[in-house]
């Protein structure tokens, strides 16, 4: 099950109160006070962990709590330190407060740890409260109490490449074809109802992370259809692929015009990202009407390219990696998750475009 937020109460513990305690031994006349502090209280961290990817291990856990630490005792003795609570989490979560919103970290590295709440302190046992006028102090400070906090986490997903269509339009397909993922493919809409991961290996040692949300409708940045709960997911992707499905009632034109609209009402950096345009199921119809579509689509985004749509043969358009318009899409390609149309083009073209921006450090 995938779960992308949860909200939990998060308690350190109590600190253990300090010893009333006098020395009696044998031989030992009139033997003072030597009553220990208590325990310190345990303290609550978070530690991303990359071999996490859910947040679902907190669904029945409602509060958490580090240990209480235990009472002072005599003969000078400290109670044991309460053991703190470490919470793991996937890289991507965001810890925010439930009260006011705001997000009190993003946690994004994997083996970041933060220490989030403190434990409370020990309380002094009544060996420190002797003098030469109180010899015989019979009172300890108690444990301070530990820090109760509701807390949302909210994970999202970090991938070099978000794919964005519509429901149905190919991207589970897509992703399962060229990367690990095993998302549900099936012949109806809405059948990606969580978002998927997939490392897609392109050789040369390099490869990218690409994620499958689920489709996106008009009126999704308002929560429509499965809405605005996954198009988070694509907030931290740098490089978006819009996928048009040429086999769709919907015109291309109002496929991305659609999309690229809900993108930037949700959120208007995305707009920003660098981003491409895929074909989708270029198998189902004739090379020529599919490249007549291209050019139908590149007129659209206003790229300058003259294509052949006479040609036997799906014609693609790829930018310049070094003399692209950041603009403009890096490229418009055709493609056939099943017949294998191009995909290893994209592969290749996602790849440049991923790695140029990590050596550019973007």
């Amino acid at each position: 099950m995938f779960i992308d937020n949860v909200e939990i109460t998060l308690s350190s513990g109590n600190g253990g109160p300090g010893s009333v305690s006098f020395r009696r031994e044998k031989h030992v006349i009139l033997g003072g006070p030597d009553g220990g502090d208590g325990g310190r209280g345990g303290d609550v961290y978070f530690k991303v962990d990359k071999n996490t990817h859910t947040l679902s291990h907190f669904r029945r856990k409602q509060h958490l709590k580090a240990k209480n630490g235990q009472a002072g005792m005599g003969r000078k003795m400290y109670g044991k330190s309460g053991e703190s609570l470490k919470i793991i989490v996937p890289p991507g979560t965001q810890i925010i407060d439930l009260e006011s919103g705001e997000i009190l970290y993003d946690l994004l590295e994997d083996g970041e740890e933060i220490l989030f709440i403190q434990g409370g302190k020990g309380g002094l046992g009544n060996v420190h409260f002797k003098s030469s006028t109180n010899q015989k102090p019979n009172y300890a400070q108690p444990g301070l109490l530990g820090v109760t906090r509701d807390v949302k986490l909210e994970l999202k997903l970090i991938a070099d490449v978000g794919l964005v269509g519509f429901p149905n339009v190919g991207k589970s397909t897509l992703i399962s074809i060229i990367s690990n993922a095993t998302p549900q493919i099936a012949d109806y809409e809405f059948t990606t109802l969580t978002p998927k991961l997939g490392v897609v290996d392109v050789g040369d040692y390099r490869s990218f992370v690409m994620a499958d949300i689920p489709g996106i409708i008009g009126g999704a940045s308002e929560g429509k259809g499965l809405g605005i709960q996954f198009l988070k997911h694509i907030e931290r992707t740098k490089f978006l692929l819009y996928m048009l499905d040429v086999s769709s009632y919907r015109s291309l034109e109002d496929q991305y015009i659609t999309l690229t609209k809900e993108v930037e009402n949700f959120s208007p950096y995305l707009t920003k990202s660098d981003y491409a345009i895929a074909l989708t199921r270029c198998d189902t119809q004739d090379a020529k009407i599919i490249n007549g579509k291209l050019q139908e689509i590149l007129n659209l985004v206003k790229l300058d390219k003259k294509v052949d749509t006479k040609s036997e043969n799906c014609e693609y358009f790829i930018q310049d990696i070094y003399e692209r318009d950041a603009e403009k899409p890096f490229f418009v390609i055709p493609i056939s998750s099943i017949a294998k149309i191009n995909i290893d083009r994209l592969n290749y073209a996602l790849a440049d475009i991923v790695y140029e921006d990590k050596e550019l450090g973007i």
